[in-house]
């Protein structure tokens, strides 16, 4: 396989994006969502009044924020190549298979596997800064590349 995706590198002079870029990215795609995610609990959480309480309403739409997670990596990444963050940092997601924005179910496995590397302490993230391709463990499940736009 790496024989190939160097080859599709080479022939295609695709660009990667850097981790530093994929970093900033990632930064501003959370920032976004939890600015919605404390806007949409607002109300919850001012009725909290100590810290511990309002940890609880957090912990407590944990699996919603999850869902909202995959279903806005799932949504831009298909319809656009790119989450905000992305676009923003001028990077964007393309399929290996067509060198196009990723299917409906390649952006979904992708947008899970992402989820499931969160929770086993980044260690899909670390895995790309390892990876002579930048590839994390989502990007391999769903069969993409992340590459300057």
């Amino acid at each position: 396989m790496n024989e190939q995706l160097e080859s599709l590198i080479q022939r295609e002079q695709i660009s990667l994006a850097s981790i530093r870029q994929r970093v900033a990215a990632f930064g501003i795609d959370e920032l976004l969502l939890s600015v919605i995610m404390l806007i949409v609990l607002w109300d919850t959480i001012g009725k909290a009044d100590t810290l511990e309480a309002m940890i609880a309403v957090t912990n407590s739409f944990l699996l919603e924020y999850m869902a909202i997670k995959i279903l806005y990596q799932t949504f831009f990444v298909m319809q656009y190549g790119a989450s905000l963050g992305k676009i923003v940092m001028k990077i964007r997601i393309i399929e290996l298979s067509t060198l196009s924005n990723p299917t409906f179910l390649s952006a979904f496995n992708r947008s899970v596997f992402r989820v499931i590397s969160e929770l086993l302490f980044y260690l899909g993230f670390i895995w790309a800064i390892l990876d002579p391709y930048q590839r994390s463990w989502h990007d391999r499940i769903g069969r993409t590349l992340v590459i300057n736009a």
